[in-house]
């Protein structure tokens, strides 16, 4: 993690999209063939009580650890694509351009926070995704995991020691699937929705594609109280209807979801586009008489 960052909790989330060939539910942009996955918070969360969220939470010094790298590939960034170098007056998002080796890691940041994003949706929703070996390889089967009860055992060591991510991976000799996952975004937390002692998240936002149906969930009656799998268009209305809630990131992200009606599509698409890398976005909250709004980048 980056102690020079004061003002800053570095944190990762993952937007898993799974398909659902046998369900095409109508809306008005046409059926979509995926759903993604959305969490419950804890209504005694500190941090958006009560908010649907996609799986995630704050890096630990455990997804940085140098023992990774036996479980992982040795090439340069552990096989990760390269990201290009940003046009002229750009500079890449600082939660990936800083230099982890100068703060104590060989890990690097793309490496650390995918595991992040990977540990955090397994102690929150039970969903494991890994690869046989030191990958990349296809996923591991779900009938190679460990029965539900060791499994769960897994599940609450890790929630209460991150290192024990690791530990379960070097039990099943497998590696966790960083290549699965694309990047996606990068959001600040706004000074509006601090979180308690003014704490503000500086958030790497991966997006993954499932071939399969909606692997099984279970939330942890903890950090988490429910689950839901929606397609975009479903979540938004949902929205507007008061039935959940979600943060101003969320929101913005499902609506670029709705151009991508088919799971194939964005596959290729956030395939493709990762390769360029992403900005940081801050909203910016603008109140007025009546209400308030969040503005973001480009808005006049």
């Amino acid at each position: 993690m980056n102690p020079r960052l004061r003002h800053w909790r570095e944190a990762a989330t993952l937007l898993l999209a799974a398909g659902t060939p046998g369900r095409r539910p109508p809306s008005p942009l046409g059926p979509f063939d995926y759903e993604l996955l959305l969490l419950r918070r804890s209504s005694r969360s500190g941090f958006m009580p009560g908010a649907h969220v996609f799986p995630g939470g704050l890096a630990e010094p455990a997804d940085f650890s140098a023992e990774w790298l036996g479980l992982l590939p040795a090439s340069p960034h552990c096989g990760l694509g390269a990201v290009k170098p940003p046009p002229p007056g750009c500079s890449r998002a600082p939660l990936f351009a800083t230099d982890r080796e100068s703060l104590g890691s060989q890990l690097p940041g793309e490496v650390a926070f995918r595991i992040c994003a990977l540990r955090e949706t397994f102690e929150e929703a039970g969903i494991l995704l890994l690869v046989p070996g030191r990958g990349p390889a296809p996923p591991l089967p779900a009938e190679r995991l460990p029965p539900a009860a060791e499994l769960g055992e897994w599940r609450r060591r890790v929630r209460e020691d991150a290192s024990c991510f690791l530990r379960l991976c070097r039990h099943l000799g497998c590696a966790p699937n960083i290549w699965a996952l694309h990047e996606w975004s990068n959001w600040l937390t706004p000074v509006g929705r601090a979180g308690p002692g003014g704490r503000r998240y500086d958030t790497a936002f991966y997006l993954c594609c499932l071939q399969q149906r909606p692997p099984h969930v279970s939330q942890d009656d903890q950090e988490v109280t429910a689950v839901l799998w929606s397609s975009p268009p479903e979540a938004i209305e949902r929205f507007k209807s008061q039935e959940i809630w979600f943060p101003p990131p969320q929101f913005y992200e499902f609506c670029r979801l709705c151009n991508f009606s088919s799971l194939e599509e964005l596959q290729q698409f956030s395939s493709a586009r990762a390769l360029e890398g992403c900005e940081r976005w801050m909203p910016v909250m603008l109140t007025a008489a009546d209400g308030s709004i969040q503005l973001l980048p480009g808005k006049d």
